[in-house]
């Protein structure tokens, strides 16, 4: 038996979803989904800089495909990475919409045209090398966003994207009060709820791969519907040429205006803002918790992108929640299908032909499948929020006030009019007003406070909705059972292995026995080893810890990343003396208990003998794979129990 032991220890880990390849047909359809969910987004912010600046249709188009060129190698190095660039995580990148203003205004600054655009690329290769410098050292500050500033945020971004829903799903134009003149017909909203209300109709009635990709149907079905009815326009298909490369410097030499630097380097500060908090959003969604290194790598990789944007003709980039919306509607994790979309992104830049079929969807189409997008973004953070103390009022008050000032200039862009034209470039973005205004909040209550509100890991929600069934479990092989149910105590797998020697398992309940009696039947030094594998209670929350995913998020549940400074002083004294009496760690089932309980039954439990307490260590540890196991296996109904 401690052959078999030794031998599940060697086996490899079991690859995470994110990193798992799928199959060629499968990464080709579900990255295609993320073009088509993308694309409008992507097209619309050259569109927006070129009418502005006087471009012509030309250089407009040359715009076009030279951005989504450079959207998909931005999307292959956030994705694949390599060195310290790149999270590795599904986030598809984009020309982020907070420099729109700013590039409009260096352009005209400089007579519009071609200058314009010089001056626009000089001062985005600058930015883009100060964000890649910058990135470790505003990843540092990763300890400034727990729960409630990055759920805030998120939730947040997801409201405010709502509105770019509705201005599509009504007609589209460049703002809500720059619409054409049929913008809100019936036609439009008709096609936008038919494209809607289907997309809806397939997660209903389907599963397994059409659901997964419901959306890019819906997108086909609405834009056939709309081609009958005479919303798709298809004339500029046949005249886009068949091939074309953006080069380096198309447009020439970039010029450098200290001036337009200092404001591009300004959008890429509320960027990095945006950044961390979708990279937060993806983790939360694919069940993999990031750090501040993971936050460094992505900004490393939005800084070269914008880098590269400069010298190939294109823009700021950033991390796209559209997109990070379809991963969670999806369920499909694996960063390569990203990866597949950049490189469809790349192959439509250099064949025009193509970004112009795909450019003739009709806005209603985009909006009605943009309402489930984005809706699902603001759905996460609202997930995330769920693990913040709303019974601190300080808390509601950073909610509050973050979402009243996102929600200001959305509604009302007008308001700041009369601001300096610098300070409306930061301030006139519901996304930038809302993050800095969370952020700003939780430094005053929270940290100068004295509130030690400060995490240094983004905890994974359990997925309700994966649950499998004891019939499930029963088809697992063994090595299917050890990586499924490993998790369920500290250290290597070696309970669930043996534990798996009693399968078939007539019901839930026989399969939690198998795991007791493999337990509590294993040898004393066994056992004292196991107990040994438990982190300190509150440990996982303090820099560079090292703690299992699940360990993380059972003592979130009872509060422990929302300790205040003598909370924490309290819970540190309770383990230290602990470990130092018993010389092992204390163990409670944290998810049965607060923060209050944790710290009165501890402080009892040093009154016990050490083999009381090894004793007590085992049956909480029990009870910990219990709850853990309920997020895993679905619980036979009460109903079918007494059938039975």
């Amino acid at each position: 038996m401690a052959q078999d032991v030794a031998q599940t220890e060697e086996k490899p880990a079991v690859r995470h979803p994110v990193d798992q390849m799928l199959p060629v047909p499968k990464l080709a359809v579900y990255g295609f989904q993320h073009v088509l969910a993308f694309y409008a987004g992507a097209v619309i912010v050259p569109i927006l800089l070129g009418s502005a600046i006087g471009l012509t249709p030309e250089q407009l188009a040359y715009l076009i495909n030279a951005d989504l060129f450079t959207c998909g190698i931005a999307s292959i190095i956030q994705t694949i990475g390599f060195w310290k660039i790149g999270v590795r995580l599904p986030l598809l990148q984009g020309v982020t919409f907070a420099a729109v203003s700013p590039m409009i205004s260096i352009g005209l600054a400089e007579g519009g045209g071609v200058p314009g655009l010089r001056a626009i690329f000089g001062a985005v290769i600058i930015a883009g090398i100060v964000t890649f410098v910058v990135a470790p050292f505003f990843a540092n500050l990763i300890r400034l966003f727990p729960p409630v500033v990055t759920g805030s945020v998120i939730t947040i971004i997801g409201v405010v994207l709502l509105s770019v829903a509705a201005l599509d799903a009504g007609g589209g134009g460049a703002s809500q009060f720059t619409e054409p003149p049929t913008f809100g017909a019936l036609r439009n909203l008709a096609l936008a709820a038919f494209t809607l209300v289907f997309i809806l109709a397939l997660y209903r009635f389907f599963k397994g791969f059409v659901a997964t990709i419901a959306v890019l149907i819906g997108l086909v079905v609405g834009t056939a519907v709309g081609a009958i009815f005479g919303f798709a326009d298809f004339s500029r298909v046949g005249d886009a040429s068949w091939f074309g490369v953006t080069t380096p410097f198309h447009f020439g030499v970039p010029t450098f205006n200290a001036a337009a630097i200092i404001a591009m380097v300004i959008v890429m500060l509320i960027t990095m803002v945006e950044t961390t908090g979708d990279v937060f959003a993806c983790a939360d969604i694919v069940d993999k918790p990031v750090d501040k290194n993971d936050v460094a790598r992505a900004l490393r990789a939005d800084g070269l992108s914008t880098t590269l944007g400069g010298i190939l003709n294109s823009f700021p980039y950033t991390c796209f929640a559209e997109n990070v919306g379809l991963v969670r509607l999806t369920k499909v994790k694996s960063r390569y299908v990203v990866a597949t979309a950049g490189l469809f992104m790349m192959i439509i830049g250099i064949f025009p032909k193509v970004g112009a079929a795909v450019a003739a969807i009709p806005p209603p189409v985009l909006g009605g499948a943009a309402f489930a997008l984005f809706g699902t973004v603001a759905v996460v953070g609202i997930q995330i929020l769920r693990r913040v103390d709303f019974h601190d009022e300080r808390n509601v008050i950073i909610l509050a006030i973050s979402l009243a000032m996102a929600i200001t200039p959305t509604v009302y862009p007008t308001i700041f009019a009369e601001f300096p034209e610098g300070v409306r470039t930061i301030i006139n973005s519901g996304i930038t007003m809302g993050s800095i205004t969370a952020i700003l909040l939780n430094l005053i209550f929270n940290v100068w406070g004295g509130n030690s509100n400060l995490v240094t890991k983004v905890l994974p929600t359990p997925q309700h909705d994966d649950v499998l069934s004891i019939d499930q479990v029963n088809q697992m092989d063994r090595e299917q059972f050890v990586a499924e149910f490993g998790g369920l105590f500290q250290g290597p797998p070696w309970i669930a292995e043996r534990a798996y020697d009693a399968h078939p398992f007539e019901d839930v309940y026989a399969l939690r026995r198998a795991f007791h009696d493999v337990l509590f039947e294993a040898p004393a030094d066994k056992q004292l080893e196991l107990i040994q594998a438990y982190p300190d209670i509150g440990s996982v929350f303090r820099p560079d810890a090292s703690a299992s995913v699940l360990s993380v998020k059972d003592q979130a549940f009872a509060g422990l990343d929302r300790l205040d400074s003598d909370e924490h002083h309290n819970l540190n004294d309770l383990t230290s003396a602990y470990r130092k009496k018993f010389g092992f760690p204390l163990i409670i089932a944290i998810r049965e208990n607060t923060k209050e309980t944790i710290l009165r039954a501890g402080n009892a439990r040093l009154q016990n003998s050490p083999a009381a307490e090894q004793a007590t260590a085992l049956v909480e540890i029990a009870k910990i794979a219990n709850l853990r196991l309920l997020d895993i296996v679905e619980e036979e109904p009460v109903e079918e129990q007494l059938a039975g």
